[in-house]
């Protein structure tokens, strides 16, 4: 019997998708866009103490490796002939902080785990210079706590203003990023210490883990990191693209443990082992730059949500350095070439976003499953004048008020489940709408509409408050997978491959869904300003004087 006749597609491209719970990898048709196939694999946090956010390296490395196996024998199913695979992007989990011996290849320790990721765990907004993490009552999901003293001992120190960090970086100094993880394993881990001294260690946020791995490892492998998540680390100054002399010697980070930085898209290195050896690895974006690239938003003023556990926005500012009046971030959104313009975004994060209904089914058991929520929500149609403000460990962008606490407020004896439902939906709604009008405020640039995805955004309901309270459509793309794509987009497209262009008139057309406003403007204003007195209302919950009890 004859074998069956492979399928004839045009180049493919793959993503490796690294989050905080699971490791996916996806491959894409270059020249539809369509996601062919994938595979999926879960991975374990580690909480070796409250407060502490822990990884293993080396079960991530081989989540990666099955992942490409597994969706490389689906694709085998689907007589998808895998020679078609062009190159390989990957996409990560930002922050997160790796140390490994570049002459034995072992990690010197775990993975230090940022605050998660959408789709794939918890973020939790950055608080600025000159504010607390609200750590009371944050639970060790939420956000690696331990150098909270780190940070402390260093603000002591900055020289000169308190912009030092945030004029060359446009971050916060904070627990968040990676330069006060590394530190704190520099202070604390002795065989960190002990590899520094003896000219052996090699540092790195994931993707650059990942791409020294794949590429051979301690046989060759490549130490890079890409400029957007290097923008992360606060040890990088965005207007120069280089490692910052002043910022290594203030944190006492040794510049030769750094990777190199390259473009977003550009070959890094080859395959050296696995179904495919050989492809080119040439595409590499933090996971919200990349949902930015797979969402098109290629133009000044063009922004997306991510909507998972929490929310991240992110608006395109174009080639200028945005610096935000309202507690936004200033990041590298991409540089899609060696010899191609750097672009900039301006970014907030909502903390509490699915992390509410969850909230809602384990701890109230008023709902069984998130997908629930969208039913109850459904019978009532309205909130009946009840206003949730899930302020669970404080209120981050753009109130950075940590003495906040949740309170569900507006209550008659005609509430019940399905109002309080609403009202957690709605509150994802306002929670974005709050930094949309802090980015407005800051761009100068009111958005015509704003480009969504993530877990959430299947709940149609959700999507429809979303439009009803910005007043503006929010648009959809039917494929959900956009993080993935960006990096496939970014990887294709590099010089040497060449494979997907990035061109306007040939990017392939995605379909969406459009959401439009169904309410009147003073409506959504009447009900915004409303949702505004119920913050105010959460606001100073917390002193020093009463701490909350239960709490050490």
């Amino acid at each position: 019997m004859a074998a069956a006749k492979k399928a004839v597609l045009g180049p493919l491209v793959g993503a490796v998708d690294q989050g905080t719970s699971s490791t996916r990898f996806l491959v894409f048709n270059s020249k539809t866009a369509e996601l062919l196939s994938h595979h999926q694999v879960e991975i374990k946090q580690e909480f070796p103490r409250e407060g502490w956010v822990e990884q293993d390296p080396k079960e991530i490395l081989q989540s990666v490796y099955e992942c490409i196996e597994k969706t490389c024998e689906k694709l085998g199913q689907l007589n998808i002939d895998i020679s078609n695979i062009k190159a390989i992007g990957v996409s990560n989990q930002r922050e997160t902080t790796v140390v490994w011996d570049k002459l034995t290849g072992e990690p010197l320790y775990n993975a230090v785990a940022a605050p998660v990721s959408p789709g794939s765990s918890v973020p939790v907004a950055v608080v600025p210079s000159g504010s607390s993490v609200p750590a009371a009552g944050t639970s060790s999901v939420w956000l690696d706590l331990r150098t909270q003293s780190t940070v402390e001992n260093l603000s002591k120190r900055i020289p000169g203003n308190n912009n030092f960090v945030k004029s060359k970086t446009g971050l916060p100094l904070s627990t968040y990023f990676s330069a006060v993880k590394l530190r704190w394993l520099l202070d604390n881990v002795r065989t960190v210490q002990k590899a520094v001294e003896e000219n052996r260690a090699l540092f790195g946020t994931i993707d650059s883990w990942l791409i020294w791995s794949l590429t051979g490892g301690i046989n060759g492998g490549v130490h890079c990191t890409d400029v957007t998540n290097a923008s992360r680390t606060m040890l990088f100054n965005i207007h120069s693209l280089e490692w910052d002399k002043e910022l290594c010697e203030f944190f006492g980070i040794p510049k030769e443990i750094l990777p190199n930085v390259r473009s977003s898209s550009e070959i890094y290195g080859l395959m050296k082992a696995g179904a495919l050896e050989g492809v080119p690895i040439s595409g590499c974006l933090g996971d919200q730059s990349a949902a930015l690239v797979g969402q098109m938003c290629f133009q000044d003023g063009q922004a997306k949500n991510t909507y998972g556990t929490g929310c991240f926005l992110l608006c395109n500012t174009g080639r200028k350095c945005v610096f935000s009046e309202h507690g936004l971030l200033t990041t590298v959104a991409y540089k899609l070439g060696r010899d191609k313009p750097v672009y900039y975004a301006l970014e907030g994060s909502v903390a509490i976003a699915g992390a509410v209904i969850r909230w809602l089914r384990d701890n109230l058991g008023i709902i069984k499953s998130s997908e629930e929520i969208e039913k109850l929500a459904k019978e009532v149609g309205t909130s009946y004048g009840c206003y949730f403000v899930p302020a669970f460990s404080g209120l981050y962008a753009p109130y950075w008020e940590p003495s906040a606490r949740g309170i569900i407020c507006g209550l008659t004896q005609f509430t019940n489940k399905c109002h309080i439902a609403f009202a957690a939906l709605e509150a994802v709604c306002f929670q974005t709408r709050e930094i949309l009008d802090a980015m407005n405020r800051d761009c100068g640039i009111p958005l015509s509409h704003l480009q969504v995805d993530g877990g959430m955004t299947s709940n149609k309901i959700l999507m429809q408050l979303q439009a009803d309270i910005l007043y503006i459509p929010v648009v959809k793309p039917s494929m959900p997978e956009t993080t993935a794509l960006g990096a496939a987009m970014a990887a294709g497209a590099a010089e040497g491959v060449g494979v997907w262009s990035l061109e306007p008139e040939d990017l392939s057309a995605v379909t969406m869904e459009r959401f439009e406003p169904q309410i009147n403007a003073e409506e959504s204003e009447i009900r915004y300003s409303t949702w505004k007195k119920a913050v105010m209302k959460s606001i100073g919950w917390v002193t020093t004087q009463s701490p909350e009890s239960g709490i050490p």
